[in-house]
């Protein structure tokens, strides 16, 4: 997806994790602790914005499920808990942890970033990744399916039920993808120049579903289209998409981060994260 929609705490307080294998972004060692520090990574002594800091950037309002009472500094909420887990492995406790206001297009735009890193939903792309570094994915994340609950795709349970259904996704994401390479609907589908287009299709009847990513299915639902539902995810990690941590582009700070995410990922750090702040938000059914 090319901009994740904010997700307010009444919408997603409603389903169960996602957990998708992912490939990472950046090489792996064997012993992720001893790669940080062949990299340069010194526990606590980065060459950060502010010395002894670690700075981390994130929007305003900062939603629920991934923040918690709009105060990334709390630790709660699945993002906010990922961002301490990466300062901690970096060597920097809460207490270095400093939080700034970035809004999404600010910390994805070409320029110099007044954050180390940021945590805001963003999916890694290679477009995106001509502006700014990425760390290795830290979310993975699946394509979901919504309709008018009047709509008979509401009632869809399987992709073949979504064969002959006008199916509607932003262009250039990997929700179009998965309508033409999953679905293969034979009805020719809708493609729009942005998500708010694609909504607006929906609500008029232009389209009787649409593609999102599973997250912004849930926001879609339950915070702006209140008379569509999710119909139902697809099966499959979503080509490979996750989100990733930004960094300045060529932040010296790439490699560090990445390494991070690597040994969160890979002592099971990240899926217990997971499972504690999103077991409950964004669940859907399987259409196979």
């Amino acid at each position: 997806m090319p901009i994740l929609p904010r997700t307010p705490a009444a919408v997603l307080l409603l389903a169960g994790a996602v957990l998708a294998a992912g490939t990472a972004c950046a090489p792996q060692d064997s012993s992720p602790v001893a790669a940080s520090s062949s990299a340069g990574c010194a526990p606590g002594a980065l060459a950060t914005r502010t010395a002894g800091t670690l700075t981390v950037g994130t929007d305003k309002p900062a939603y629920e499920p991934w923040f918690s009472e709009d105060r990334p500094e709390n630790g709660k909420g699945f993002e906010s808990a990922v961002a301490y887990a990466v300062a901690e492995r970096l060597g920097y406790p809460k207490e270095k942890v400093a939080w700034v206001v970035a809004p999404f297009g600010k910390a994805t735009a070409p320029g110099p970033k007044d954050f180390d890193f940021d945590v805001n939903q963003v999916s890694i792309s290679a477009e995106r990744r001509q502006a700014v570094d990425f760390s290795s994915g830290y979310y993975d994340v699946r394509q979901a399916v919504i309709a008018l609950k009047s709509s008979k795709a509401a009632s869809a349970r399987s992709l073949a039920d979504l064969k002959g259904v006008k199916l509607g996704a932003q262009v250039g994401t990997t929700s179009l993808n998965a309508v033409t390479d999953t679905i293969r609907p034979t009805v020719q589908p809708a493609v729009f120049d942005s998500n708010d287009l694609a909504k607006a299709a929906l609500r008029n009847g232009q389209v009787e579903a649409l593609v999102v990513d599973l997250p912004t299915a849930f926001y879609i639902t339950g915070a702006e289209v209140t008379e569509a539902q999710v119909v139902g995810q697809l099966s499959g990690p979503a080509q490979g998409e996750q989100f990733g941590l930004v960094l300045d582009k060529g932040s010296k700070l790439t490699g560090c981060v990445s390494a991070a995410v690597d040994a969160l990922r890979a002592d099971g750090t990240l899926a217990k994260l997971e499972q504690r702040w999103l077991s409950d938000a964004v669940s859907a059914p399987v259409l196979t």
